[in-house]
């Protein structure tokens, strides 16, 4: 396989990492615009949440909070993904201490980041982006866990030990099976609830 297969994302890019700002900027000022991602130098759309989705990231903010009081899990953060911090992403959830994006603007550095939740939405592109480009782009950022709970497959997958271009380790569980949630997060997660918001 060349290089080229093995990282499309290297490709050129479809705007620069400025125009996407500026761009970011603009959608961000419309309470109903979109909310946009830059990753592997392709724009994506996040889609809008649907209840489902919301309960679930409830549920793990609950969690959380229950089990890691020092700890908070952010929402949609704006963080500095992909290599070199030259893609932006706005994860649905973002475990890190308190107070860690304090003095940090739209974009953020994600040093701090423990974990990162991803919830699939119910969208054309699902399969690349959460499933492919986030995974590499959150490994490239050194991000060392990636939670992404998959609704279309009822699917709980945890992406950790990341080399700098990929998550080395990654086990898939189904709905209803505990799943353990590696360091530096320790904590097993009962995944029985996530039944109820699946359509």
């Amino acid at each position: 396989m060349t290089a080229l297969a093995e990282r499309p994302h290297t490709l050129r890019p479809e705007m620069s990492l400025e125009q996407f700002e500026e761009l970011a900027r603009v959608a961000m000022r419309h309470d109903d615009g979109p909310r946009l991602e830059f990753i592997g130098g392709r724009l994506g759309v996040k889609p809008v949440s649907d209840g489902d989705h919301g309960e679930i990231i409830m549920w793990l903010q609950e969690l959380c909070m229950q089990h890691l009081p020092d700890l908070r899990l952010y929402g949609e953060r704006g963080l500095q993904v992909d290599e070199y911090r030259k893609g932006r992403a706005r994860p649905d959830g973002a475990l890190a201490r308190r107070r860690s994006f304090g003095g940090q603007g739209e974009w953020a550095d994600p040093a701090g980041i423990l974990m990162i939740v991803e919830v699939t939405s119910y969208a054309s592109d699902t399969e690349r982006r959460d499933r492919a480009d986030k995974p590499r782009a959150y490994a490239e950022a050194g991000i060392p866990v990636y939670l992404l709970i998959d609704r279309d497959s009822c699917e709980v997958k945890v992406f950790s030990r990341p080399d700098g271009s990929r998550y080395d380790q990654r086990v898939s569980v189904a709905f209803g099976v505990e799943v353990a949630l590696p360091d530096p997060v320790n904590l097993t997660l009962d995944t029985e609830p996530l039944k109820n918001w699946v359509s």
